[in-house]
């Protein structure tokens, strides 16, 4: 490898990464991943990028939309079908914040926003 960096991961801070990983393992319909411990779960499987969960015990979830603990990333999933994803979404424990025409803003378990986009 060169000095141009390759994209290794995202890393989402949680208060429960095994939980989290799970979560987006449903939603986006992935094999159940295995951790070696409870602090680090990577999530693999999607065409070549790897999101990976970390512990953090003061961990603090992001605020929609206020900023007094904003979001400081978020996952845009792309889905041919918004109502069947909004409802898969919500049926797995995902909780709905914003919407307009062509996307939809959820939060996942622990507080991170993530939009369902049908764009």
């Amino acid at each position: 490898m060169g000095a141009v960096p390759k994209l290794g991961a995202i890393v989402l801070d949680c208060p429960d990464p095994v939980e989290l990983a799970g979560f987006y393992a449903r939603l986006l319909d992935l094999p159940q991943p295995e951790a070696d411990d409870d602090s680090w779960v990577d999530l693999d499987g999607l065409d070549g990028v790897r999101v990976s969960f970390q512990r953090v015990e003061s961990y603090r979830a992001p605020e929609w939309p206020g900023q007094d603990v904003p979001q400081q990333l978020h996952l845009d999933l792309d889905v041919a079908d918004l109502e069947a994803a909004h409802s898969r979404a919500l049926s797995l424990g995902a909780k709905m914040l914003d919407q307009a025409s062509t996307f939809r803003v959820y939060a996942d378990p622990a507080g991170h926003p993530f939009c369902l986009c049908a764009c």
